[in-house]
């Protein structure tokens, strides 16, 4: 039986090249059939990446069929899986976000969780030796993971090792690291095809906070400008968002790459307590500036108070 490999709704970049990637050493290396799928749209910058690799966009699937061989990669929280995740069959998990718990396994299986920027870099540790056997679109997409995970090096996640491997990535396929992530930036920060539930909803993970639960959302952009002149159209839909995906609130924290800075968007008095609390700021109107949070893993999560 084919073994799905699959990260987290609203598949960023690691969610949607990390699965292929560990397809292919599953496939190639190992001689296991395996399939890389998503459970949602990829985003602007995951679809650079496929196009610029020349890589088929993976199927999406919503559900699994009871007792599917599958491996999760890029999360191990079962609010961002389907559903019915516990009666599939749970071979491995590989990831680099702190252990939620809630899964459950039908046996002992292979756990790989470290304190490392992308999953990507987690995997070419993982193939050892055998990573050399990786064809330069596989290169492209690991390397395409990285910069982005880390925001070309920007992000506080950002460790030596994850800069070591991009760089001998970029090294084997002869790319300059700056031109190529100025390509995927470009490419992440051009949402003028999405609605406002569209960008809402496009790079969020859902948390809860005692007893409120939040959508938080972060759109990493190198124009903050294209996102923040919509600021009017974004908040007056986050109600429905939060309502339609059964949240308290939606937060979006718009990080701008270059000045390594996020503006979060203040529709009410709930999201003013929360940007008080977690981050000290002082609010007067309905958006307030953040200076040097970029990472929702490392220093937008692990502040937030209600």
């Amino acid at each position: 039986m084919t073994t799905l490999v699959f990260g987290h709704k609203s598949p960023d970049t690691d969610s949607t090249g990390s699965p292929i990637l560990w397809a292919w050493y599953l496939n190639e290396v190992r001689g296991e059939k395996a399939e890389a799928v998503l459970l949602g749209e990829p985003n602007t910058e995951a679809a650079f990446m496929l196009k610029r690799w020349d890589l088929p966009k993976p199927r999406i699937i919503k559900t699994l069929a009871e007792g599917q061989p599958c491996v999760i990669v890029d999360t191990n929280n079962p609010a961002e899986l389907p559903e019915n995740v516990n009666d599939a069959d749970v071979r491995a998990i590989i990831d680099h976000h702190k252990l939620a718990g809630g899964l459950e396994t039908k046996a002992p299986i292979n756990i790989t969780v470290r304190p490392l920027a992308c999953t990507a870099t987690i995997m070419i540790d993982l193939m050892g030796a055998d990573a050399e056997k990786m064809p330069d679109w596989a290169k492209g997409a690991a390397l395409t993971c990285i910069l982005s995970d880390t925001l070309e090096f920007r992000s506080p996640t950002t460790t030596a090792h994850d800069r070591e491997v991009a760089e001998r990535l970029a090294a084997d396929l002869g790319l300059s690291i700056p031109d190529y992530a100025a390509e995927m930036f470009a490419a992440k920060s051009d949402v003028s095809a999405f609605s406002d539930a569209e960008l809402l909803r496009m790079d969020s993970k859902e948390y809860k906070v005692g007893d409120k639960s939040f959508r938080v959302s972060v759109l990493e952009t190198t124009t903050p400008a294209m996102v923040l002149d919509r600021k009017a159209g974004l908040m007056a839909t986050m109600e429905t968002v939060a309502a339609e995906d059964g949240v308290d609130q939606v937060l979006l924290f718009v990080v701008d790459i270059l000045r390594e800075e996020a503006t979060l968007l203040v529709p009410n008095d709930l999201v003013k307590t929360v940007a008080e609390k977690s981050f000290g700021a002082k609010v007067s109107g309905d958006t307030v500036l953040l200076p040097g949070v970029m990472s929702r893993k490392k220093q937008i999560i692990p502040n937030l108070a209600v």
